[in-house]
């Protein structure tokens, strides 16, 4: 018998995120967002978070929902990211304001490093070596090991109580399909966290989806629930 993983609402799905959770959040900029997530978290008005991101300076452009909505609502204690602030005095975000005043906490890491960190933790092994920050800030108190004669930092592996991402399709097993720049962050996440709620476009029968264009297999998939276009900041 097929295992039906659907929920009615965001709000259902995210029902038992804690205060003190760690949630990993998916996208890049505004794309491939799990917006509907971000906001039925607001409402349930879960506090102490440790929110791990790509971003979360409201993308591209301003009005956009992201991470930065949970944390100017202070509901965040804890940011890791990898552009954690757009850097213009123009767009002052609330992690930028909030983190000069001494209210949140910010661990920031390469692009590409933080990709990795969490691929490590996804896949149970203890961490990754790489050249990246190798001289930098970065390196400060890191583990460092030379192979073939070059300078590695060895880099401890993320995982989260939840994985909040976006996808185009799932079936009612959990198996998902990406659109275009969705697949960023999203796949990785995806098998990093205790809980990975997935929040997509459209939901179809088991076999209805092209085996060749499945990202995520439905065993890294908890829960899954339709997004709601009309749902808006």
């Amino acid at each position: 018998m097929a295992i039906n993983k659907v929920y009615e609402s965001a709000d259902s799905a995210i029902a038992d995120v804690e205060d003190e959770a760690v949630v990993m959040f998916g996208g890049f900029t505004a794309r491939g967002t799990p917006t509907g997530l971000i906001l039925a978290l607001k409402r349930k008005e879960t506090r102490n978070i440790t929110a791990i991101t790509n971003d979360c300076c409201g993308g591209w452009r301003l009005g956009d929902v992201d991470v930065s909505l949970l944390i100017e609502s202070k509901q965040v204690k804890k940011v890791i990211a990898s552009y954690p602030v757009a850097g213009s005095p123009s767009r002052v975000c609330a992690l930028e304001r909030q983190y000069l005043a001494g209210e949140i906490e910010l661990e920031m890491f390469p692009q590409g490093t933080l990709a990795e960190k969490i691929r490590a933790g996804g896949a149970g092994i203890g961490g990754v070596f790489t050249p990246t920050g190798v001289g930098t800030v970065f390196a400060q108190g890191k583990e460092k090991r030379v192979i073939d004669g070059k300078e590695y930092l060895l880099e401890l592996p993320l995982k989260a109580d939840f994985a909040f991402i976006r996808a185009h399709k799932a079936d009612k097993m959990g198996n998902l399909v990406y659109r275009r720049a969705a697949r960023n962050f999203n796949p990785p996440m995806a098998t990093a966290a205790r809980v990975t709620i997935a929040e997509v476009d459209e939901i179809v029968e088991p076999g209805e989806l092209d085996p060749e264009a499945i990202v995520t297999p439905g065993i890294y998939v908890h829960r899954i629930v339709k997004r709601n276009e009309t749902e808006t900041r």
